[in-house]
């Protein structure tokens, strides 16, 4: 049973890496559902509460990163309200168009908003570019929590070992 546990641990958090750069996986909580697995698997003596916790937290903040990084970014470029509405909405509606639809949901969605608003295309194309690199530094934000989770899961194994 040990070893299915492992093996499945072990397959979850590759595909949740994977997860990481492809938007049609929930990356973080399958590499999190990994590592809770792994901590089962030996009875929560290599990695206990503190460890899962720890990951939990990274996991939520790298969830929270990767979809609110798109209305951050529009809002920090001086967006109106209209367009930070449009960013969320653009990014929910292109969580079903897959990579495209992931990076032009929000740059869509927040460049339409500040043209209803103000109807300024110079400050559309501001704002929806502001969008889209706030949008890689979330991305980059949540490949850095996976690996973040990797990192903690060898460490805490490395010590156990020795």
């Amino acid at each position: 049973m040990t070893s299915v546990l492992v093996i499945l641990a072990i397959v979850l958090l590759l595909i949740g890496l994977l997860g990481t750069f492809m938007p049609a996986l929930p990356g973080l909580p399958l590499m999190f559902g990994g590592a809770w697995l792994l901590a089962l698997s030996s009875d929560y003596q290599i990695m206990g509460t503190g460890t899962l916790i720890t990951l939990a937290i990274l996991t939520a903040l790298g969830c929270g990163m990767d979809y609110m990084a798109g209305v951050l970014g529009a809002k920090h470029s001086g967006a109106s309200r209209k367009a930070i509405w449009g960013a969320f909405i653009g990014a929910i509606i292109g969580m079903f168009f897959a990579l495209p639809g992931m990076i032009l949901g929000p740059l869509i969605g927040a460049a339409i908003g500040e043209f209803i608003a103000r109807r300024n295309l110079v400050a559309a194309g501001k704002v929806g570019f502001a969008t889209l690199i706030s949008l890689v530094l979330g991305v980059v934000a949540k490949i850095g929590c996976a690996f973040a989770i990797l990192i903690t899961i060898a460490v805490m194994y490395l010590y156990y070992l020795y």
